[in-house]
């Protein structure tokens, strides 16, 4: 049997074209990500490192962004098929096959991780072990955003993605995660969606601490 990684990575490469031309230009729509985003590169490129990972990065639209936003961007993703678009799309970029859990990067070795609603299929029991992967790749100071759809509950809700299941979170619990995982939650923007499941869209940027 597949696991859910698996499961979610053979879902992708089944909509890879659908999914890139609904998303590819979809933060032309979308300033609070855009602004999000824009704050996250700003931030990263004040660590006097600019190495950062889009992971999840699908088509490479938003890789290519951090990369016009000054940063020596790199996107990873468990979909074989979306990797391979993403080279063909943005061929002078960096793209690989990786799991979130599992980064092929060295530690402490990135200014910045971009995880842009490419967590939200993960169960929450596995939710730990992939925020402490991301934290593990940040430098001292190094910035890690994430952006997931939110809920007013107590609990993280299972729903039916359109591609396969995904999971919305409360937003103070996903900041507790980030907080357990040794980062530092500092600022967040949630919003009404532009979408018809009723989730929040939240926005979550986080910091590894400076060594003492």
């Amino acid at each position: 049997m597949m696991d859910h990684q698996a499961e979610t990575g053979a879902a992708y490469d089944g909509v890879v074209e659908l999914y890139a031309s609904l998303f590819a230009d979809r933060l032309e729509t979308q300033p609070f990500s855009r602004a999000m985003i824009n704050t996250f590169a700003e931030l990263v490129r004040g660590t006097g490192n600019p190495r950062a990972a889009d992971v999840g990065c699908g088509p490479g639209h938003l890789t290519a962004m951090l990369h016009d936003l000054g940063l020596d961007a790199f996107g990873l993703d468990l979909s074989a098929a979306m990797v391979d678009h993403a080279r063909r799309a943005h061929p002078t970029l960096r793209f690989d096959e990786a799991r979130m859990e599992a980064l092929p990067v060295e530690d402490a070795a990135l200014g910045g991780v971009l995880a842009h609603y490419s967590m939200i299929h993960t169960p929450p029991g596995e939710l730990p072990a992939l925020l402490a992967e991301q934290a593990r790749v940040l430098v001292p100071g190094g910035l890690l955003l994430v952006s997931f759809f939110g809920t007013d509950g107590p609990e993280p809700v299972r729903f039916d993605h359109k591609v396969t299941p995904a999971y919305s979170w409360p937003v103070d619990r996903f900041a507790e995660s980030l907080a357990a995982a040794g980062l530092v939650p500092f600022a967040r923007l949630v919003h009404d969606p532009a979408s018809e499941r009723g989730f929040l869209d939240a926005h979550v940027l986080a910091r590894r601490p400076e060594t003492k």
